[in-house]
């Protein structure tokens, strides 16, 4: 089936991304947009908008009925969903499957397979892949006896969702009660399941991703990336391939991820998530992604790919187009992301217009964002504004030229992470490669000056 009108269920920059492809592929692009996007940028570039309700994503763009209807109204073949909102929503792809539209994403089957994480957990098993210790609990007492067994400190996780909510860490038996709620009450609110689990809580660990393509049939890999630098477990910067990895544990990590996609004949792209211990030289399966992420970029970098279209050929029905002897992945690449938020008040949110918005250009420079001079950064969705992502030969050169990219880049009118990304650029240990996920808290945690110097201005060839 040759998809012609592709609806794009998302917004901001990852709705401009997916446009960019299917302009290239010739395929016709409906936009979704909530009241609060009906002048955005991305509803400027597309071919044409529809309407599915008022500003908070509740009423739009987690509306699974209204964009739904929408797709059906405009006559769409196809959904494309983005990341977030009803990325990884069965029932969005259940509807699909019953209307006739194609879903580019994987069977409703493995989104819930992958959605509740102690099924994925289970799944994970059964393929052969490392587990952090841990299990469900349904009550205080279950909580207290599985934490007694598997040691503090522990994570809290809520067993229907991710992106750090209904998280928690506990270091000690006195908080676990009052963690347990907590993440049960928070589990509740966002995702209507309270359920939690628990897992033991590794200190010094990396986390790295794999990249899996799958068409139901064959699996295969894009390499690592690393995205470690996290603020409540949201990433902040990430990089391909993940650095200071030794080539057995890499190619072992590669091969569970492989492993488990294809133990669930999975259709689509995805992510598999792991924890590296460093302490033990271990790793664990921690979870699955069934959607594009925020930091596809850095994949597509170094492998000369576009993950978009691949997504859509196999959701065509196509078998994959290269087999994993043919995938090569050169050079190094950094994605920064840069969001609306005031990371020296604690990362809170600024909402407003962007007066000034300019970006590098040069080689080796991509930036993807939905922003330019004027535009107003809404209150009701993520903060995100603006990927800059570089690649070069190797890691040190892309340090060089992702510092001159950010030295040239300005954001004005409402606070922004771009200082802060100046600044992790010319860190030491970052420069060294391989940071945990607590290097961020000490980098915080040490004093830095009210402005950072930016590096001289001009791109390093």
């Amino acid at each position: 089936m040759i998809l012609r009108r592709i609806l794009i269920a998302n917004r901001g920059e990852i709705a401009l991304r997916v446009m960019r492809t299917c302009k290239r592929l010739g395929i016709e692009t409906i936009l979704a947009v909530s009241t609060a996007d009906r002048d955005s940028v991305a509803a400027r570039c597309a071919d044409q908008i529809v309407h599915i309700g008022p500003a908070p994503s509740q009423a739009s763009y987690l509306n699974v009925a209204a964009v739904v209807g929408a797709a059906l109204a405009v006559r769409a073949t196809a959904i494309h969903p983005g990341y977030g909102f009803l990325s990884e929503n069965a029932s969005l792809a259940r509807a699909c499957e019953a209307d006739g539209i194609v879903f580019i994403g994987p069977t409703s089957g493995q989104l819930e397979a992958v959605g509740d994480k102690l099924r994925a957990r289970r799944h994970a098993a059964e393929a052969g892949l490392p587990l952090v210790p841990g299990g469900a609990a349904a009550s205080r007492e279950e909580a207290r006896a599985l934490a007694s067994s598997i040691g503090y400190p522990i994570l809290i996780k809520a067993v229907a969702g991710g992106g750090g909510r209904g998280m928690q860490r506990v270091d000690a038996p006195a908080g676990l009660d009052s963690a347990v709620d907590r993440s049960m009450a928070e589990a509740q609110a966002a995702f209507g399941d309270a359920r939690v689990y628990l897992e033991r809580y590794v200190g010094a660990g990396r986390h790295i991703e794999v990249q899996v393509l799958g068409d139901g049939e064959r699996v295969i890999h894009l390499g690592t990336r690393d995205c470690s630098i996290q603020r409540r477990y949201q990433k902040l910067l990430e990089e391909a391939p993940a650095p200071r990895l030794p080539g057995p544990m890499r190619e072992a990590m590669e091969s569970a991820a492989v492993a488990f996609a294809s133990h669930l004949a999975y259709r689509g792209l995805g992510t598999v998530e792991m924890l590296l211990d460093g302490e033990r030289d271990c790793f664990y399966f921690l979870e699955m992604n069934a959607r594009i992420q925020v930091e596809h970029p850095v994949t597509e970098a170094v492998c000369g790919l576009d993950l978009v279209e691949e997504q859509i050929a196999v959701a065509e029905g196509r078998a994959l187009r290269m087999t994993q002897d043919e995938v090569l992945c050169e050079g190094h690449a950094i994605e920064c992301r840069i969001n609306a938020e005031d990371w020296r008040n604690d990362f809170r949110p600024g909402p407003g217009r962007v007066d000034v918005a300019r970006f590098a250009v040069g080689p080796g420079i991509r930036v993807d964002t939905h922003v330019e001079s004027g535009v107003d950064i809404p209150p009701f969705y993520d903060s995100l504004m603006a990927k800059i992502i570089v690649h070069g030969p190797d890691r040190p050169a892309v340090l060089r030229r992702l510092a001159a990219a950010l030295a040239a880049s300005t954001l004005r009118g409402v606070p922004s992470t771009l200082e802060l990304h100046r600044a992790i650029v010319r860190d030491r240990e970052f420069a060294d490669g391989g940071v945990d996920t607590g290097f961020l808290e000490r980098f915080l945690g040490a004093a830095l000056p009210v402005d950072v110097p930016a590096p001289a201005r001009g791109m390093p060839q």
